[in-house]
């Protein structure tokens, strides 16, 4: 049965692009449906799909499933041999564990740090909230990499060795950080280098930057939708 990812913006939608690349990664094949968001008629056609009316949505036959994190457990039970997480039980658990922490926290590096790939990337002071956040995040991902990135299972430069549904809640962590030019360490570099270099970042990124609904504001580098930014 064949699976469609509604979706919003590329350019600004960090929510959607969790689940859109955690599929392209693990090869797992869908349709998308973009809805431009902040258009007239945005919030109308996004409730067709879910009755909380944000995007993404997934919708696998009669089932309709939003939610980010909700998507990426959908889709594990759907493709349990997609590896969106890793087999071993220690580190199963824990993965679930980091992704549920950035699926609800962070909410200074989100308000002051909203995704836009169309930034020009250069450093940007922050205030120390936003700080305290990347490194907590910074904290996070190098524990996981120290003790689960690798492993016989699956290798690989990212949190749990192979790409999984952890590395896509983070997804959009990686271009706050890039874009805003926040001060990371070597480490978080590296890992960052590696999410940037998969063709799925590619492909998102290039059809970002292709999209019709950007609209630039008098400040040139701080392109937004009709004058609002989104976080």
């Amino acid at each position: 049965m064949s699976l469609t990812l509604i979706i919003g913006n590329k350019n600004y939608s960090s929510w959607s692009l969790r689940p859109w690349i955690a599929m392209k990664v693990a090869g797992i094949p869908f349709a998308e449906k973009v809805v431009p968001l902040y258009e007239p008629g945005s919030k109308e056609e996004i409730l067709k799909y879910s009755p909380a009316g944000k995007v993404p949505v997934l919708i696998d036959g009669d089932e309709h499933v939003w939610e980010s994190l909700a998507i990426l457990e959908h889709l594990a039970e759907r493709f349990p041999d997609a590896g969106l997480w890793p087999r071993d039980a220690r580190a199963r658990s824990h993965a679930r564990v980091v992704a549920a922490e950035m699926h609800g926290g962070f909410q200074a590096l989100r308000k002051h740090c909203t995704m836009n790939l169309w930034l020009p990337v250069k450093a940007r002071p922050q205030p120390d909230e936003v700080l305290a956040d990347m490194h907590r995040i910074e904290t996070l991902w190098a524990d996981c990499r120290a003790r689960f990135g690798e492993t016989a299972e699956r290798t690989g430069p990212f949190l749990f060795g192979g790409y999984g549904a952890a590395d896509a809640m983070y997804a959009p962590v990686v271009a706050r950080f890039h874009n805003y030019g926040l001060p990371v360490g070597a480490g978080t570099r590296r890992y960052m280098d590696a999410v940037m270099a998969l063709p799925a970042w590619q492909e998102w990124t290039a059809a970002a930057f292709n999209e019709p609904w950007i609209m630039r504001h008098n400040e040139p580098d701080w392109p937004l939708v009709r004058g609002v930014s989104v976080a």
